[in-house]
């Protein structure tokens, strides 16, 4: 099979490119998660912050593999990213914007309750969310607060729902030659 025809064929599933083991596979970012597949960019403490602001803003979003899934969009051709970011036409590379907006999200939360995000208890974390989303904190320093928390939604919808387990948990029929999914 044509390496073309594979990655058409991974594509339909919700695949994308992971390392495991040294070698380039393709997995949806939840098979990528359980499989331990390597971080190319995001760093343990951001990848912390990601998984927990992501369950928050979907529940299931840490299972299905959020950090996996940003971290292997950040570190492809801008043209070629399949996150929110790109849509909204945030300036490449996107490392940055989601690097700035998860640190303005552990500099809010620590100026409040003196813990990074990841630390709160869940009601705290909802209860940041609201006021991210509305941007009603207090100090914030970064990329606007509402703003992070569509583009960050958006893209952990995609995750959780945008696969055909998704459609599946949605009781939706996942039909890709009638209605492919939305970016895969």
């Amino acid at each position: 099979m044509s390496k073309r025809r594979e990655f058409m064929r991974g594509a339909a599933i919700g695949a994308l490119a992971f390392t495991i083991g040294g070698v380039d596979v393709l997995l949806t970012p939840r098979a990528a998660r359980a499989q331990g597949a390597a971080l190319r960019l995001l760093k343990p403490d951001e990848v912390e912050t990601l998984e927990a602001l992501g369950e928050t803003l979907v529940p299931g979003a840490r299972a299905a593999g959020i950090a996996q899934f940003i971290d292997s969009q950040i570190s492809v051709a801008p043209e070629e990213a399949l996150l929110e970011a790109r849509i909204l036409n945030v300036r490449p590379p996107f490392a940055d914007f989601y690097r700035a907006a998860l640190g303005a999200v552990d500099r809010a939360s620590q100026a409040q309750s003196a813990r990074r995000f990841a630390r709160l208890a869940g009601n705290e974390q909802r209860d940041f969310v609201n006021l991210m989303r509305q941007n009603k904190i207090e100090g914030w320093q970064g990329p606007a607060g509402a703003f992070v928390y569509f583009v960050l939604r958006s893209d952990t919808v995609d995750v959780v729902y945008g696969t055909p387990e998704g459609y599946e948990a949605l009781g939706i029929p996942y039909m890709p030659h009638i209605a492919p999914l939305k970016r895969w």
